[in-house]
């Protein structure tokens, strides 16, 4: 890592820092307060019904708001053809494009099998995907909100009311955010604007047509609420979207803002501040070494070129000059990470060791910071079984926060970690082995594998970023990453709820003499260590047969599928 990669990395940790914790009271306030002064009325007119909700309750409110978010948004994308707002007048979708696209934004995916700017209308961004960013994120952080409370409280049967957390967190979280972060993008160059496509006049003497669109305010939510999809098809690396360093640096701050100030949050809304700054701090640890991995690997380029005698090492393939080899890399970290898939990069054009670290981020269920909400609640998965191996090496009962963890706690923290593996590696094979899913793969070899693993890791952990290379757009692969999706997102909302609510039934015991301390540098390795762990035993194959065999094949070595 270069002296400039080192100094961006150290500002972004500072910055990103400085602004979460003032952020993480605010939403500590949110978890077991009330509204703001003189705005209880308009909460109350978007959740009448206060009375609190035990999990399965919670849960069901969840999961008919994504229901009928989910049927809206697909029934806006087939007929957008009829409807206003489109100037370019552009075709509904064809049904499994809009199928998978509308699974995709309610899920906080964001996976896109379509160029944004040849494809929907201003109404379908606004109304459909732009709506879908704030409340699949608000749904989200909700979820994290109700586990957080599983732990803060004595024992109590209710978890909070979804109708008012989700109310709460997009007006006074997500909506305050999205608007000043657009303004600041805005200041940038970012287009924001109803206007129809601009034909200019090239120095060549042809013609080009410039986008437009309300851009900045749908790249705002994208990143907040890690999202990720793009206006455009080209996505941050878009001049309209991302046209400065400063504005690459926003959006950077943008995604993992709101998962850093969760984990604040959850310390002071259990009355430790420690506990949230060890997460932070094995979040962090995690993060900084991917970065450094990443950033070796782009900027001593591909070797068998340096083997060939290439006099530039550095792989500036796919990338913005704008932005240059150090942001792109801490980007793609950042993006990969955290729930986000937006781009600034094409990570295609990685090398093969700098585009396993993305994948593999992906694939250990995005809790390093992570998606908003997702992150911190992946993460305490993680912390309940570091929990349970540690109890297990000393003899006792585990437990976290005072409350014992027992035999349902650990099948449902199992359960949910093991969702999205099974997704991915059982989705990856059913794509090589049907001739619908290798008809899309279009490159041979190690790579068009990887760029196979890659969209499953991606659409099974909600990411939404994706290698390229692989012709997604047909029935098979919009179907089959429609179903992961959904599954991967509430196929492990589901066991988090189940031990939301069994946790919140148990009373909380004083810490005795055989408490293992879940703050301090012992924990954090521990806890590291587990994440580490069980990445590697379950994707290691997998990688094995891709991005590392694609770095140690022969040079002119191409292979096939």
């Amino acid at each position: 890592m270069t002296m400039e990669g080192m100094g961006l990395l150290a500002l972004f940790m500072l910055v990103l820092l400085a602004l979460a914790r003032p952020l993480g009271s605010g939403m500590a306030r949110l978890v077991e307060g009330g509204p703001p002064p003189g705005l209880g009325g308009l909460e109350r007119l978007l959740a009448p019904q206060p009375n609190e909700m035990g999990w399965v309750h919670y849960l069901l409110a969840l999961l008919l708001f994504n229901a009928l978010g989910l049927l809206l948004l697909l029934a806006l994308l087939l007929a957008q053809g009829v409807l206003p707002l489109n100037p370019q007048h552009l075709p509904g979708l064809g049904w499994d494009l809009a199928l998978n696209t509308a699974v995709s934004f309610v899920t906080n995916t964001n996976w896109q099998a379509y160029s944004g700017e040849n494809s929907l209308s201003y109404l379908s961004q606004m109304a459909g995907l732009g709506v879908q960013n704030f409340l699949s994120a608000a749904s989200g952080i909700a979820v994290a909100f109700a586990l957080i409370r599983a732990f803060a409280r004595p024992a109590t049967a209710t978890l909070g009311n979804a109708w008012v957390d989700l109310a709460r967190i997009t007006l006074y979280v997500l909506l305050p955010l999205s608007l000043l972060l657009a303004l600041m993008l805005v200041s940038q160059g970012v287009l924001q604007n109803l206007a129809p496509y601009q034909q200019v006049a090239t120095l060549e003497g042809g013609v080009q047509v410039l986008p437009m669109g309300p851009v900045a305010s749908q790249e705002a939510i994208k990143m907040l609420g890690t999202n990720g999809g793009g206006f455009f098809g080209a996505n941050s690396a878009h001049p309209f979207e991302n046209p400065t360093a400063f504005s690459n640096l926003l959006q950077m701050l943008a995604i993992f803002l709101i998962p850093c100030a969760l984990c604040f949050a959850f310390g002071e809304v259990v009355g430790d501040r420690r506990q949230g700054n060890a997460l932070v701090w094995a979040m962090s640890l995690i993060f900084v070494v991917c970065v450094a991995v990443v950033m070796y690997a782009e900027l001593a380029g591909n070797p068998h070129l340096t083997a060939l005698g290439a006099q530039s090492a550095a792989n500036l393939e796919g990338k913005e000059a704008r932005f240059g080899i150090a942001a792109s890399a801490l980007f793609s970290v950042v993006t990969t990470a955290a729930s986000c898939g937006a781009v600034n990069a094409m990570l295609d054009s990685f090398t093969a060791l700098g585009g396993l670290v993305p994948m593999w981020l992906m694939q250990i269920g995005e809790v390093v910071f992570g998606g908003v909400g997702s992150g911190l609640y992946g993460m305490l998965l993680f912390v309940l079984l570091t929990v349970f191996i540690a109890g297990l090496m000393i003899g006792r009962t585990p437990e976290y926060l005072g409350k014992k963890i027992d035999v349902r706690e650990m099948k449902m923290t199992a359960l949910a970690i093991l969702v999205t593996p099974a997704l991915v590696l059982l989705g990856t094979a059913l794509a090589l082995a049907l001739p619908a899913g290798r008809a899309g793969i279009l490159n041979p070899g190690a790579h068009g594998f990887s760029e196979v693993l890659y969209a499953l890791s991606s659409a099974a952990n909600n990411n939404g970023s994706a290698f390229a290379g692989l012709g997604v757009n047909t029935p098979f692969y919009n179907l089959l990453l429609a179903v992961v999706m959904a599954v991967g997102r509430f196929g492990v909302i589901v066991p988090v709820l189940a031990i939301a609510g069994s946790l919140a039934a148990k009373p909380r015991q004083p810490a005795g003499a055989g408490t293992l301390p879940t703050h301090g540098p012992l924990f954090v390795g521990l806890l590291v260590g587990t994440v580490l762990l069980v990445g590697a035993l379950t994707f290691i194959p997998a990688l094995a047969l891709g991005p590392v065999a694609e770095h140690l094949q022969p040079i002119g070595h191409s292979g096939s599928l």
